[in-house]
This record gives C-alpha cells, sequence and structure tokens, in this order.
C-alpha cells in the first residue's frame, strides 16, 4: 500500500452535518441494504447524529424530533414494518435452525414489540407441527454435529449437547438430536412430527 492510502485510510472522515434531509438519506440508504425494525432504525440514525456532535453543534433533541417524524413517514409509506419485519427474521432463523428462544431475544434486541414476536411465531407454528425440532435438526446437519459427524462421534457427544444447548434447545431435543443412531432416522423422527 501506498503511503498516501495509509494516510488517508488513518484519517477519518469528518460526519456531515446533521439535517432532515441527510438524516432522511441515510434511513433510505440503510433500508436499501439492509431489512430493519423501527426501533432499530431510530437506534441507527441516533448513532449518525452522536458521530456529527463531535465535529457539529448539533441540538439534541430537535434531531429526535427529525428521527422520530422520519421513523413516523416511513411506517405510514411501509417501508417499515415491524409485523413484517419480525415475520422475514423469523423465517430466515427457522432455516438456520435457530431455537424459538434465540429467535425471542434477537427481534427483542431489535426493539420489535412482544404482540408483533408473538404473531411472527404463532405463523411459524402453523406452518411446522413442532418448529424447535425442526430447527434443531437443521441446526445439527448444518454444523455437521451428533449423527452428522463424520468420526469420533462418541468424543464428541457432550461438546455437541453442549453446541445444541447453547443454541437455545432445551435438554430433551439435544439429548434426542445427539443421540440419534444415523441421521435419516432423525430425519425420519423430526420431520413427521
Amino acid at each position: 500500500m501506498t503511503e498516501q492510502k495509509q494516510a488517508s485510510q488513518r484519517k477519518r472522515r469528518q460526519p456531515r452535518k446533521v439535517t432532515p434531509n441527510t438524516l432522511r438519506n441515510a434511513a433510505l440508504y440503510y433500508l436499501q441494504r439492509y431489512a430493519s425494525s423501527s426501533e432499530n432504525l431510530r437506534e441507527v440514525l441516533t448513532r449518525r447524529v452522536r458521530r456529527a456532535e463531535r465535529h457539529h453543534e448539533t441540538d439534541r433533541e430537535k434531531a429526535a424530533s427529525w428521527i422520530d417524524t422520519i421513523v413516523c413517514d416511513f411506517q405510514k409509506s411501509g417501508m417499515l414494518d415491524d409485523r413484517t419485519y419480525a415475520q422475514a427474521r423469523v423465517q430466515t432463523m427457522f432455516r438456520q435452525g435457530r431455537s424459538q428462544r434465540r429467535m425471542v431475544l434477537e427481534l427483542r434486541s431489535k426493539g420489535v414489540a412482544p404482540e408483533d414476536i408473538d404473531a411472527a411465531l404463532a405463523t411459524l407454528s402453523t406452518e411446522h407441527q413442532k418448529p424447535d425440532r425442526a430447527a434443531a435438526l437443521r441446526y445439527v446437519k448444518r454444523r455437521r454435529l451428533g449423527p452428522y459427524r463424520q468420526r469420533a462421534r462418541e468424543e464428541h457427544r457432550d461438546r455437541d449437547l453442549a453446541a445444541v444447548a447453547r443454541a437455545g434447545f432445551d435438554y430433551d431435543t439435544a439429548r434426542r438430536v445427539i443421540d440419534a443412531e444415523s441421521a435419516e432416522s432423525l430425519e425420519e423422527e423430526f420431520l413427521q412430527d
């Protein structure tokens, strides 16, 4: 790398002064790249205001009102919908093999309302009889644990059980997926329920 590039990398760009227009543009740009809950977008914009405060005079109260206005406008236009966001995140996390407990924690951390979380989990439960069991199956398959492990399965049993438990699954589910005789028998048992 040249000296000039290194010097320019060391110098951080000064953030722009915060105005309603710059905040709206930042929100639009963020939503083009990421799905977001209303509260998460509010946090993203608030962090932007705090960064700008270090370099420019900024009235926090005025900026907070601008952020509230932007979030309300986006909710009215349908660009921000916490219920839809929760539904999509639950489906994604289910495909990744996450437990319902982990789903709830992640959605809460993003500021999604409990009723939206409950609605998303209820939808998942209507699509899958026992969603935690199906998610546990996906998790062990993806991580190659238990019956999906190629070698030394017995040596790693406790470690595999701990991994499934840390993923948020209850002990009974963890034990059943790790102690299954074979991958085929596990899939047959968990997918028929």
